[in-house]
């Protein structure tokens, strides 16, 4: 199913590329609030990489009576034209983490790593904001049930271009 989610997006992206794309601002800060993977808001910052293309770099952070954790991902994405100011975009990219599970005694430290998918929507208003929704796919690497395994992150972000 997986190879198959990927397969249709990477034919959806190919059958698009023609399609010219609205210039993207060179870059880009601000918030990502979402909590699939029980980290909440992070920090975003986007940088363009051509005139349809972006890195995206995500740092969250999560201080709770359950756990102590952070990661930061890293992400390429390919931006397309909808209609004046809705793109759609696309993206792959991989991250690195630390986790302490502090629930019931069980103290699970330790370092993970993480590839990540992007699949979202986005409208650049007229003023320097930029307002995305987003599906990003995770499968997490570690021997802890807290970050090994898939997890849906979806998030709404909020950004000031400059």
């Amino acid at each position: 199913m997986k190879k198959f989610i990927l397969l249709a997006a990477l034919t959806m992206g190919a059958a698009f590329t023609g399609v010219k794309a609205q210039e993207i601002a060179d870059n880009a800060i601000g918030l990502r609030l979402g909590g699939g993977s029980g980290y909440g808001a992070e920090v975003s910052y986007q940088k363009a990489a051509g005139a349809n293309n972006r890195l995206e770099f995500d740092l969250g952070w999560r201080n709770d009576n359950s756990f102590d954790a952070f990661k930061l991902v890293g992400l390429y994405q390919w931006v397309w034209n909808l209609d004046g100011g809705f793109n759609w975009y696309a993206g792959a990219g991989a991250g690195v983490g630390s986790v302490n599970d502090k629930r019931d005694g069980d103290y699970n430290d330790g370092a993970f790593l993480l590839v990540a998918g992007n699949l979202g929507i986005e409208y650049n208003f007229d003023i320097p904001l930029l307002l995305s929704l987003d599906l990003r796919p995770e499968i997490g690497f570690n021997d802890y049930d807290v970050v090994d395994g898939f997890s849906p992150d979806i998030a709404l972000g909020i950004r000031y271009q400059f």
